[in-house]
């Protein structure tokens, strides 16, 4: 599954529109097959551990009830739409989705979040902070879609539900099967479903400076790192003890960009944080622990090796460091145990011929029975 581009490439978007300008791709995909019907989406709202909410519209007046669901029949035939997040935990062709976009490095890359909307149904004119890709499926909705405008009043028509105030639309469009609409951070949005639509938006994680020095702040203390004072050991006397010097505020400064200075502790640090999952994984933990003999007699009946659906994981590959990183969990990596890992962040399924040269060595079996025993790569 490829992105049809038209005139564009992969470089030429990153150039000219990638957090500049909203974009619209007309037949993006041909042929377009839903991956989940409206049905199996409901199915999957219906589940506690499923981050679902339905957002209705009547005489002006907006809802918002988050799942689980057990009954749909209250909301009537339209002008409400259901939203599931991170659907490709669960569904394989909704992972696949992903693919398409993967010009951009994969720990930028959230979920996949689904939409099931009746006619008139939407959420109303908002902002996001974040990239999206929105790849419309069955039905059609008209999306309007303008420039960052700082004259837009935030608007709260209920607690759940942000949005803001009327736009100027530089995109004005009926998106049909197989359309491609890209939304850059904080450009308003509206889309409302001309009938039973299926919208399917493929967003990206976004740290904020708050996020990454709170989350570098946990790590150091769950990690008992860097715990040594600050020197003060070249402190001259002062006329002025009220006063915070800059002299002091530079000292002070030095000391908290020890830990984003030190490459190794930020590398690490940023490996578990960027493979976190922010929703549940369907993980296939053992019900006993398997042992290397067990995994090869697996392997030599034909089985597949694979990541669960929705895993996140990434490769360090540096000089002094060298780390695979999978759910937030760090495994040590070297020379013997490199290419192996490459296979697996790749996270296309493996056989028992792909794993052929590095089933001799240990560490690779050591590995492999690893991430089994946890749940994180299974058979099929």
């Amino acid at each position: 599954m490829q992105i049809q581009f038209n005139d564009l490439t992969p470089e030429l978007f990153l150039e000219k529109y990638w957090q500049k300008q909203p974009l619209i791709i007309k037949n993006a995909f041909k042929d377009f097959t839903d991956p989940i019907d409206a049905n199996e989406l409901a199915g999957l709202a219906m589940e506690e551990f499923i981050e679902s909410r339905i957002v209705s519209s009547h005489n002006d007046r907006w809802d918002v009830k988050h799942g689980p669901f057990e009954d749909f029949s209250e909301f009537g035939d339209a002008n409400w739409t259901l939203l599931v997040q991170a659907v490709n935990n669960w569904f394989a062709g909704v992972n696949q989705l992903i693919e398409p976009f993967t010009f951009i490095p994969n720990w930028r890359i959230d979920d996949v979040m689904v939409s099931f909307s009746t006619p008139g149904g939407g959420v109303g004119p908002h902002l996001d902070q974040y990239d999206v890709f929105i790849i419309q499926g069955e039905g059609k909705r008209r999306w309007r879609v303008g420039n960052p405008d700082a004259s837009l009043q935030q608007l709260l028509p209920h607690e759940d539900l942000k949005q803001v105030s009327e736009f100027e639309a530089v995109i004005d469009e009926i998106t049909e099967p197989g359309d491609l609409l890209y939304i850059p951070p904080n450009h308003p949005h509206d889309g409302v479903a001309i009938d039973h639509s299926v919208n399917y938006s493929v967003g990206f994680q976004a740290p904020n400076p708050q996020e990454l020095i709170s989350g570098l702040a946990d790590y150091l203390i769950d990690n008992q790192l860097l715990e040594d004072r600050f020197d003060d050991s070249q402190r001259k006397t002062t006329s002025a003890p009220n006063i915070l010097a800059d002299d002091d505020v530079t000292l002070l400064q030095q000391v908290m960009h020890s830990a984003i200075n030190d490459k190794h502790i930020l590398q690490d640090f940023l490996g578990k944080q960027m493979t976190q999952v922010h929703h549940t994984l369907n993980l296939l933990v053992p019900t006993e622990e398997l042992t290397w003999p067990v995994i090869e007699s697996i392997f030599s009946e034909g089985e597949t090796l694979q990541p669960v659906l929705g895993l996140k994981c990434l490769l360090i590959n540096e000089n002094d460091h060298q780390a695979m990183y999978a759910n937030g969990e760090a495994f040590a990596l070297d020379e013997d145990t490199l290419a192996l890992a490459q296979k697996l962040t790749s996270k296309h399924p493996l056989t028992s011929d792909d794993l052929e040269s590095s089933s001799d060595c240990l560490k690779n079996t050591q590995l492999l029975t690893s991430l089994i025993n946890k749940g994180l790569w299974t058979f099929e």
